[in-house]
């Protein structure tokens, strides 16, 4: 599997797909892998106990991702008398997301919004090439956020594998994947991006997984009929 079609692989709807739990989250994004976007709001668990200091913390974590995650919509290009805020350069911009992600994971080490900027952190390194960095850090959130989390990113780190030729790694993740589903990584999901990394080294069974998932018509069919259509013709 090239790095190109990795990457196509891991920005879909993965981390789209996450916030639904977490945060009414953003899915603008560049051709690779890179997920900015806007945000809403960010729901959290207030767990009793402690619940003033709790609250002012969770609200000032919310806020920090809220207002990183909006920095996407600012727009490049010289800015009017007035109006909203801009940068000159996209690269300005993308510097300016990345500080305001990275300062979240130092401020909040250990939080869950912390995982989350850790997360588009290392979506943000995949898009520039930067694959073992972005495998780093996604590996911290697969190790350290909870499960939800940490499947996303183990979804993301089997995608990496595949694409550096790691494919036993790959596999293997993606296998625990399936017999471990999470509410971000549901087993159809693992399967299909089992069989698309596998699709040309093993197209038979990667074809046999895939029809599986089209018949009878699900809402995964089509993702599945799209994995199957990109297997090699016998």
């Amino acid at each position: 599997m090239s790095s190109n079609i990795a990457r196509k692989e891991l920005k879909q709807d993965k981390f789209a797909a996450e916030v639904v739990h977490t945060v009414d989250y953003f899915a603008g994004h560049r051709k690779n892998f890179t997920m900015y976007g806007s945000i809403a709001a960010v729901v959290l668990l207030v767990i009793t106990g402690g619940m003033y200091y709790r609250n002012g913390q969770i609200a000032a974590r919310n806020q920090a991702l809220g207002e990183a995650m909006a920095l996407s919509n600012v727009q490049v290009g010289p800015g009017t008398p007035g109006g909203p805020p801009s940068y000159p350069t996209e690269a300005a911009k993308n510097d300016a997301i990345t500080k305001a992600f990275t300062k979240i994971t130092s401020d909040y080490s250990g939080s869950e919004e912390a995982y989350v900027a850790r997360y588009i952190l290392a979506g943000h390194a995949a898009d520039e090439g930067k694959l073992d960095d972005a495998k780093k850090q996604y590996q911290d959130v697969a190790d350290h956020a909870n499960a939800g989390y940490a499947s996303l990113a183990k979804l993301a780190i089997a995608q990496i594998d595949f694409s550096q030729n790691h494919a036993a790694e790959a596999e293997t993740l993606l296998k625990d994947l399936m017999e471990h589903p999470t509410t971000l990584v549901s087993k159809n999901e693992a399967t299909i991006a089992y069989a698309r990394g596998i699709g040309a080294t093993k197209p038979d069974e990667a074809r046999k997984l895939l029809t599986a998932l089209t018949t009878p018509p699900t809402d995964i069919s089509p993702i599945a009929s799209a994995a199957l259509a990109e297997l090699p013709q016998k």
